[in-house]
Parts: structure tokens; sequence; C-alpha cells
């Protein structure tokens, strides 16, 4: 996976211009302290604040900025109203009364469905390999701290410093994981899908997708000590073309289940 566009950093006001230069040489991405002179027609900024860290496609305002927010709007409807354990996803990693996964979130992105895990009792894993995306998962995660009413689920959420996925599994000894969770970017250009929404636009200009996703399944179905979980688009072809012990199905996506044994009862 590798960035189509230029990506710099960008203060959104003089303010956070310190924190735009840590951010920037942490990472080396170019500065820029104001956008006079850019090709606003290629270039994608992390925008630094006070408050937080977006992504923005300088060319396309109407887009808006794309952050990562677990305090509110639909993650915190999602906590508070979204069918807990009956859940889609928590079915499919095996979450039961007395049994709780660790979880390794292979492919975080913006770290949602790590979240709803957490909520609910997981403890979670993640890995993200995509500088621009790590730096806004990171960010959300620090503001998401500060949040008394959701504390104890982001300390149950550990980010992995910068690094690819298949790197790290191949490290990993056998079963160090209940589950392994992949959710690879898929380049599926239907405007309904998932990838229609104002996040999923910019990525699709960011990056070019999870090709090398398949050459994943290996390495993650030796960490998992019951279950592999491979999230995808409904109509997907089927991740390294393995044939799952069970599938999901929901409106828009699926998940694909990979049984290694019987989750303990």
């Amino acid at each position: 996976m590798c960035s189509k566009n230029k990506v710099i950093v960008l203060p959104a006001s003089p303010e956070g211009l310190p924190d735009a230069k840590a951010l920037a040489e942490e990472f080396a991405f170019p500065l820029k302290e104001s956008s006079e002179g850019l090709d606003l027609d290629t270039t994608l900024a992390l925008v630094v604040d006070q408050d937080k860290v977006s992504l923005e496609a300088l060319n396309e305002k109407k887009m808006g900025k794309v952050y990562v927010d677990f305090v509110h709007g639909p993650l915190a409807f999602r906590r508070l109203h979204g069918g807990g354990k009956g859940q889609a996803i928590a079915k499919a990693i095996g979450i039961k009364k007395q049994f709780k996964p660790s979880v390794l979130d292979a492919t975080a992105g913006l770290g949602r469905d790590a979240f709803i895990l957490a909520t609910l009792g997981c403890q979670l894993t993640l890995l993200e390999r995509s500088s621009v995306v790590y730096c806004l998962l990171r960010d959300g995660l620090r503001r998401a701290l500060q949040c008394q009413e959701i504390q104890s689920y982001i300390e149950q959420m550990t980010l992995q410093p910068l690094q690819d996925a298949k790197s790290f599994l191949s490290k990993c000894q056998s079963d160090s994981f209940d589950c392994v969770y992949l959710d690879p970017m898929f380049p599926h250009q239907d405007k309904k899908s998932a990838l229609s929404k104002k996040e999923m636009q910019l990525f699709q200009k960011l990056l070019d997708g999870d090709s090398d996703a398949d050459q994943l399944f290996s390495d993650a179905y030796n960490a998992a000590r019951y279950r592999v979980v491979v999230k995808r688009p409904r109509l997907a072809p089927l991740l390294a073309a393995k044939k799952p012990t069970l599938q999901l199905m929901g409106k828009a996506n699926r998940f694909d289940i990979y049984v290694k044994k019987g989750i303990p009862h």
C-alpha cells in the first residue's frame, strides 16, 4: 500500500505550528506553514491545530476534514445503542459472556471496529502501516484518553509503533492472540459501497489499497489461537482464495470466519 498523492503537514493556525513541526519531523512529512503556492489538485494535508490532527484534500473543502473521534458522533451512538454482544462483529470474533478474546487488529485503519470490540471487553493490539492513517489514529486515541467516560475502553487498545502487519505477524509465535482480525482496504469502485463516505474518498486519494492483503493470511492464521476473522465488502472475493469455516452476511459487508479450534464455553 503506497501513497498516491503528496501529503504535507499544515498548521491550522500559528498556534499549531510547534505541533505541526514535531509531527512533520517524526514522520518525515514535508512541512508547510501555509497553503500558498501548493498544487492543490494533488496535495493532501495533515492539518494540525491545538485540538486534533485531521486529513484534508485541499482542493475539495466540501469533503471536510477526516479525524478520529471515539467520544462523539457515530461511535458514541453505537457504544450506547449498538446492540452489544448481538452485533455481527461480536459474533464473528467469538465474544461470549465469560470469554472476551484478545484480538490483534492487523489493519486497524481509523480504529472503529477495534473500539467497538474494546467496549465489549476485548483487549486489542492495533497495527497500522500507513503513516498518515497512523497519525490520525494515534491522535484520536490520545484525545479519547482524556475522556473519563471512555478512558477504560481506550486503555484496552494498544497501538503498536508504525509497522507493516506482515512483518509483525511473521515474528509472532503460534497462538499469540485469541483472534486475528483483518479488514484490508479493498479497491472497490461501487459508489454505494462504504468507499463513498468522505473518509474513504480521501483514503482513495491517499492509498492504492491493500493489494498484498492475501499474503497476510497464513501468518495471521498461525498467530491466532481460535480464529481469524476477515471483514470484506459483501461481494468481494475471498482473501487468499481461502474458503471460510462460516460467514456472517450484512447489507454492505460480510465477515469470513476461519476457525482453528472451538472457543471455550
